[in-house]
């Protein structure tokens, strides 16, 4: 999603063994009815009082590409704190 003009990625996942939702892979194994609630969950849950949203939500990727995002979020981590993580933690 876009969120005052800067993008605001989502990751939707779900424990492997949940008894509810552990046979999902993808979006659309999920009900649409819950993606549309999620939906509007993102696009309000910073909302004030009076003001209209920033957010927009152009599309829904699936898996592979939240991978990639995932992945690109670490590299990025990495890039500007990697240097300074204390691995004997």
């Amino acid at each position: 999603m876009i969120d005052n003009k800067e993008a605001d990625d989502k990751i939707i996942a779900v424990l492997e063994n949940d008894l509810v939702w552990g046979h999902a892979r993808d979006v659309v194994d999920l009900p649409k009815v819950l993606i549309e609630r999620l939906q509007h969950y993102f696009m309000t849950y910073k909302l004030v009082p009076g003001e209209r949203s920033k957010a927009v939500i152009k599309r829904i990727y699936g898996q592979k590409h939240a991978f990639r995002v995932v992945n690109a979020s670490i590299k990025d981590y990495m890039a500007s704190f990697g240097k300074h993580i204390d691995e004997t933690a």
